[in-house]
């Protein structure tokens, strides 16, 4: 199982995962050259380094909001679709990032934008079709953005303001 640690810093291992599950490779990508990632680039730059479905899985932990600028729909169905290129179908997205309006979300001068729950509802094309069928006011990103996340599970760590989720690269 090929595994890409995103914005690794000085973790190594991914944080969210199966005890279970086993890795034949975890390549850990990193803009910082000085914690030794195996990949130094900038998220920000697009295409990613990578072949198409080139990983299993892809973890994020508190990058994605240093990541675009708020209100940047076309950086961030670009983002998504190289997440959604290099995994493999079925291939799952596990990320992390600050929860609500704690002071870390724009205390960090870093942080470039947000992310919630509702972010990944325009991430799963069913929604659209939900939209259309409901008549809902829903924006339709489907002239720009082609990949699929289907949300399969998240939790909100209030004692350490974090908002945890996995996604699961569906078919497009």
């Amino acid at each position: 199982m090929r595994v890409l640690n995103l914005g690794c810093g000085k973790f190594k291992l991914p944080r969210m995962y199966d005890v279970e599950q086993k890795w034949d490779q975890v390549v850990h990508l990193d803009i910082n050259p000085d914690v030794n990632p195996d990949v130094v680039w900038d998220l920000n730059d697009h295409p990613l380094p990578f072949k198409d479905s080139s990983f299993n899985q892809i973890h994020a932990y508190d990058v994605l909001e240093h990541l675009g600028r708020q209100g940047d729909y076309e950086f961030f169905f670009k983002e998504w679709s190289e997440y959604y290129r290099i995994l493999m179908p079925g291939g799952g997205f596990w990320g992390m990032v600050p929860w609500g309006d704690n002071y870390w979300v724009w205390g960090d001068p870093g942080h470039t934008r947000h992310i919630s729950p509702g972010t990944f509802i325009f991430l799963n094309q069913e929604n659209y079709v939900l939209n259309e069928q409901m008549g809902t006011q829903l924006t339709d990103y489907r002239n720009i953005y082609h990949g699929n996340f289907v949300k399969i599970w998240e939790k909100i760590d209030y004692g350490n303001n974090k908002y945890m989720f996995k996604l699961k690269a569906g078919a497009s």
